[in-house]
């Protein structure tokens, strides 16, 4: 058999001993000890692990680097008191749109899409805001950098109302624009609105625009410490209402933590039911979903960067590895079977909370892979090191 590439030693979570794999026409062709046949180029794995490469299930890539243009208000009204005052550390970041323009953000855009590529990071969420204050400065930027990243990192751009949609009249209308201009997903954060009757107001805007331009959607849900907020309930009983199972993910539901026992049951049964992915980032806030007792009930969940260097984390290096190291010591995820939990919710999980296709490390699906420079989960997590090698769509892109 002939292949485009073939890489040679390569140790899978899978397979007990090295195998190699053979990649044609941006897919795995075969995967087995000693394959043989011409390839136009071969890559030695030399025994290092070979795996999908990594997903960001969330990033607000429109924010990147923004933290140098604010004071540390926002920031520590995001995090102190049990996060009892998100809602004003998101009015307090919204300061930064006064300044909104293309023509900056797409350069802080392309830094963190090339760090993306660095650390074998293929494929992100990327979330714009677009309301009155941000227009849709942010959402150009990100389409711009969507094409120029073709072939080596998948970004999906969500159009997403940081503002609210009742309590920001003209939001509703940006995102119909942003989708119109090309924009992937629509957005949504219905919990930042002031009633419940305001928040399911806000979810049906969002999935009225999302089935008249057949989108997935993607909401910031129950993002504070407040055990009463219920958005996530809402929108998982919307989801079965309108058919539209499968194509939905929540991002945060930091308010699950502190959810009575009964009531988590309850929501991770709808969730379940819905097929609704979740993305938690317990890097960037005391409180996070309950990941673990999600995983463990088939819940497609990951964990997303969420955040690089802004209003609410002034870190990030769109580092997934490095993601999954922070949050084995947050969420005390230490053991190595807890370690190869977290190595999914950066890659097959996380690909499934995002519902993308034929992705995984099997013959026929993309060639979407990475060879570290670690021989186990362990080593990768513990080091957070850039892949030797990364694949996208079977050609090496290695910065």
């Amino acid at each position: 058999m002939t292949f485009d590439m073939l890489i040679k030693n390569a140790k899978t979570r899978r397979h007990d001993t090295p195998v190699d794999i053979g990649i044609s026409g941006g897919r795995i062709a075969q995967i087995g000890s000693g394959l043989s046949g011409p390839a136009t180029q071969t890559l030695d794995a030399g025994g290092n692990l070979v795996t999908e490469s990594f997903v960001n299930g969330h990033l607000h890539l429109c924010k990147v680097y923004t933290l140098a243009m604010m004071d540390d208000e926002a920031l520590s009204a995001y995090v102190d008191g049990g996060m009892g005052g998100a809602m004003t550390a998101i009015e307090l970041a919204a300061r930064v749109k006064e300044k909104y323009d293309e023509t900056w953000i797409i350069e802080n855009v392309r830094r963190a899409a090339t760090l993306a590529l660095k650390y074998g990071n293929t494929h992100i969420r990327a979330f714009a805001d677009t309301d009155t204050k941000a227009r849709l400065e942010g959402v150009k930027a990100l389409l711009k950098a969507r094409e120029e990243f073709q072939g080596k990192v998948e970004i999906q751009v969500v159009a997403f109302p940081q503002d609210g949609v009742v309590r920001d009249p003209g939001a509703e209308t940006y995102v119909e624009e942003a989708l119109k201009l090309g924009a992937d997903v629509v957005g949504g954060i219905p919990w930042i609105e002031y009633t419940d009757a305001d928040a399911q107001e806000h979810i049906n805007r969002m999935f009225a625009l999302a089935k008249k331009y057949d989108k997935d959607v993607s909401m910031l849900i129950d993002d504070a410490g407040d055990p009463g907020l219920r958005t996530l309930e809402m929108l998982a009983v919307k989801t079965i209402q309108e058919g539209w199972e499968g194509r939905v993910t929540a991002q945060h539901a930091r308010a699950m933590a502190l959810y009575p026992e009964p009531y988590y049951r309850k929501v991770e049964a709808l969730l379940k039911q819905a097929r609704i992915g979740i993305v938690s980032d317990p890097q960037t806030g005391p409180l996070y979903a309950r990941v673990k007792d999600l995983y463990t009930a088939g819940v497609a969940v990951a964990l997303g960067q969420d955040d690089i260097a802004d209003a609410y984390y002034p870190f990030g290096r769109n580092n997934m590895l490095e993601v999954a190291f922070l949050a084995a010591h947050l969420m005390w995820m230490t053991g190595r079977h807890d370690l190869e939990i977290l190595y999914d919710l950066i890659t097959t999980n996380a690909a499934r909370a995002l519902g993308i296709q034929d992705y995984g490390l099997a013959e026929g699906n993309r060639a979407d892979l990475v060879i570290l420079n670690a021989g186990s989960v362990w080593e990768a997590i513990w080091n957070h090191e850039a892949p030797r090698y990364v694949i996208k769509d079977g050609r090496n892109v290695t910065l």
